[in-house]
């Protein structure tokens, strides 16, 4: 493979986004006279852009001193007198394995998993498998548009059966603010019964304490409005008269020295 020299140089310095970076001991080894190999390890600052493995003498580097292409290669731990170790090895026998050191267990399976991935070779299997999943999602949508709806239909037989349907309480209808009631037959076979006493009423029906209500004159037993009559005025009269009962009681309780 071809490079150009001066656009990768850019690529690696450039603001593109990097997918992983960090500093890796890597393992070079020295042939000398009658096959003799000493190996030592260089510190180098590595970062690694889609499927291009750079290295730099340091962090603050301009131009990256190598470049490993991550495509046609396995990345797998291997055995080494320094801990923390794992290769970047090639399909090609002749082509150079590359032996990397991290730092600790955890920076070296962060190094493993990202350059794993980095490859084109990786990320074409990972777009034939979302193509994959997307064709049968599609699949599985298309049944289910084409069945029928089995609950909603079922729901429809049930609702057709007058038998089944449910009683309902007739609502009450309010006009000019007060309620009024049909003389349809209720439930038990007479006259619907008009609505309950508003809860003052039945709150002066009787105290908690087991005490008497204020006595109340016949002509306040039954309000003087009929559901037919739009005189608020009376109304309010009507409910004024019971409030100026309650609170004459009261007014003599004060008397009496009863709080």
């Amino acid at each position: 493979m071809k490079l150009n020299e001066r656009s990768v140089a850019h690529y690696a310095t450039c603001d593109s986004p990097t997918d992983h970076a960090g500093f890796l001991r890597k393992r070079v080894e020295r042939h000398h006279h009658h096959a003799h190999h000493a190996t030592s390890y260089q510190r180098r600052w590595f970062v690694l852009k889609g499927n291009l493995l750079f290295y730099f003498e340091e962090r603050e580097s301009r131009e990256p001193v190598g470049l490993v292409v991550l495509e046609g290669c396995t990345v797998e731990l291997c055995d080494s007198a320094e801990e923390f170790a794992f290769a970047i090895r090639f399909d090609d026998a002749g082509a150079k394995a590359y032996v990397l050191v991290a730092d600790g267990q955890a920076a070296m399976e962060a190094w493993v998993k990202a350059l794993s991935r980095a490859s084109f070779d990786y990320m074409r299997l990972v777009v034939r498998e979302l193509e994959k999943q997307l064709e049968e999602a599609c699949t599985s949508l298309a049944a289910c548009r084409k069945s029928p709806r089995r609950s909603s239909s079922g729901r429809k037989r049930h609702l057709s059966n007058p038998a089944l349907l449910p009683v309902q309480e007739k609502p009450a209808v309010l006009e000019n603010g007060y309620s009024t009631w049909g003389s349809g037959p209720d439930r038990d076979g007479g006259h619907s019964k008009p609505p309950p006493l508003p809860p003052r009423r039945r709150s002066a029906a009787g105290s908690p304490a087991g005490t008497p209500a204020p006595s109340l004159s016949p002509a306040l037993q039954e309000s003087p409005v009929s559901p037919e009559t739009a005189c608020f005025a009376k109304l309010h009269h009507w409910y004024g008269q019971e409030i100026a009962a309650l609170r004459q009681e009261w007014q003599e309780r004060q008397k009496r020295g009863h709080p």
